[in-house]
């Protein structure tokens, strides 16, 4: 059952990535530059906006979490309910849920149709790093792991508007 896990793991990733069109041309960069450009970000980002990408990026420094994932997926709503039917992700009666992390692969999930705003993708992504940091699927554990990091979201925020309301000399 593991190796049909880690199947359609794979091909997920791959399935986000092949949806590109190509013009035939190169990129122009190479793949010395697209290394150092994966190791200086250490994760991967599919399925996002350019902007969905740009927040997502800037929140997650911001937070500093002990440990990254190595990807991060936006998919669609349908194609999130069967990867958490894959994964048999356990959702406590009563609650829903947006995102998720598969602890072996690092990857967090993120159903893109419930994308609600860009400060509560910051808010259940500490969630989802704080399983990352704690390698627990419990979610008191994860609760834990996350409080710091929405602690230091919410200075960044605050700092950010004193910014925008402080008149420029």
């Amino acid at each position: 059952m593991q190796r049909w896990i880690w199947i359609a793991l794979f091909s997920m990733t791959f399935a986000e990535l092949g949806q590109a069109q190509s013009n035939g041309k190169s990129n122009g960069m190479t793949t010395e530059e697209t290394v150092a450009r994966s190791s200086a970000n250490s994760y991967f980002v599919l399925g996002a906006t350019p902007k969905q990408e740009a927040i997502l990026r800037a929140q997650i420094e911001v937070m500093h979490p002990e440990v990254l994932p190595l990807r991060v997926i936006f998919v669609p709503h349908w194609k999130y309910l069967d990867t958490t039917k894959t994964f048999q992700l356990h959702v406590p009666t009563g609650y829903t849920s947006a995102l998720f992390s598969h602890l072996p692969s690092r990857t967090v999930f993120i159903d893109a149709d419930r994308y609600q705003s860009d400060d509560s993708l910051g808010y259940w992504m500490a969630h989802e790093l704080g399983h990352l940091a704690t390698n627990s699927p419990k979610e008191s554990d994860a609760e834990k792991g996350a409080r710091e990091l929405r602690k230091r979201l919410e200075e960044w925020r605050k700092r950010a508007a004193q910014k925008t309301l402080t008149p420029a000399s």
